[in-house]
């Protein structure tokens, strides 16, 4: 059998962290091109420590849906990063294609985690970073 007739299986553990990042959020790739034959797609997950945020970002021409498995999140996006949307466990999103924007876990005891999917690939542009104090309701730990 060929490599593409047969279901690809990432167990866990075996997930591939070498992906964009965006700083205070760890992404991983469950399905994605690092060890699947997956052309326009990527699906993985990603989480965010207790209290910390991500950098400004965007994605580029990808479309990214996303579902929160745990935890309370807030994403920041907008002229100077005023505007939010909340989350919690449960929510999905979808962020369009170039929307500047960062995910904060304002939970500062329990960690968050999403599960993400983009088309076509992982596209993470760093964007400058903002001071905390610009993000309304933001706090670290």
């Amino acid at each position: 059998m060929a490599a593409n007739d047969r279901p690809v299986i990432t167990r866990k553990g075996q997930e591939s962290n070498k992906t964009s990042q965006s700083g205070g959020m760890a992404l991983v790739t469950g399905v994605g091109p690092q060890h699947t034959s997956a052309a326009k797609l990527w699906f993985g997950k990603a989480s965010n420590a207790p209290g910390f945020r991500s950098l400004p970002h965007h994605h580029g021409e990808a479309e990214t849906g996303a579902y929160l498995l745990s935890g309370s999140a807030r994403v920041y996006f907008g002229k100077d990063y005023q505007e939010f949307v909340e989350l919690s466990a449960g929510d999905f999103m979808f962020v369009p294609p170039f929307l500047p924007h960062l995910e904060a876990n304002m939970s500062t005891t329990e960690e968050l985690w999403w599960l993400a999917c983009r088309t076509p690939e992982n596209i993470v542009v760093n964007l400058p970073d903002v001071d905390d104090a610009q993000l309304i309701g933001y706090r670290r730990l």
